[in-house]
């Protein structure tokens, strides 16, 4: 089972347009899954959603996810 997280958007909150504030760090091995079946997925914060979009280079990341993940041990290959 894979450790790693990756962060992933939060359609809770989200800007009048559709464009997430903020991405949110969850388990890797869970992003496929929600993306397909569209089953909730938790982030490293609590926050609960479906998997609906992929974070692009310099998305804003959930500052509680991003301390969370920041005090992980690094570890395994994924």
């Amino acid at each position: 089972m894979s450790t790693q997280t990756l962060p992933e958007v939060d359609t809770q909150d989200t800007t009048g347009d559709d464009t997430p504030k903020m991405f949110h760090y969850v388990r890797k091995d869970k992003i496929a899954e929600s993306a397909v079946t569209g089953s909730m997925v938790v982030a490293l914060c609590g926050e609960v959603f479906p998997v609906t979009r992929s974070p692009k280079p310099g998305s804003p990341v959930c500052p509680e996810c991003q301390k969370i993940f920041n005090n992980l041990p690094s570890g395994g290959d994924d």
